[in-house]
């Protein structure tokens, strides 16, 4: 599980994140009509940034392999105002 904690001032949260949502979202992200709809939401805006097809078989392995790597910290982020962010396998 992916796990999200954000630390404000006066608040804090944690947002877990399964890694069954991460596999469904990989399903939407490698949409070929999604990848249609993005690029046309990029290219009103002025851009001339394409955002690139990704093969699900491509995405497949990074995600197995993050499930092996338990308590392994991604982000780790202390900001000026005393903010911090950490996202952790």
């Amino acid at each position: 599980m992916l796990k999200v904690r954000v630390k404000l001032k006066d608040k804090k949260f944690s947002v877990p994140v399964p890694y069954s949502l991460l596999n469904m979202s990989s399903f939407i992200i490698t949409s070929k009509r999604v990848n249609r709809f993005i690029n046309k939401v990029i290219e009103k805006n002025g851009s001339k940034f394409i955002f690139p097809q990704f093969d699900r078989n491509d995405l497949k392995p990074l995600l197995q392999s993050l499930s092996k790597h338990k308590g392994l910290v991604l982000v780790d982020t202390k900001l000026g105002d005393g903010t911090e962010i950490e996202i952790k396998l």
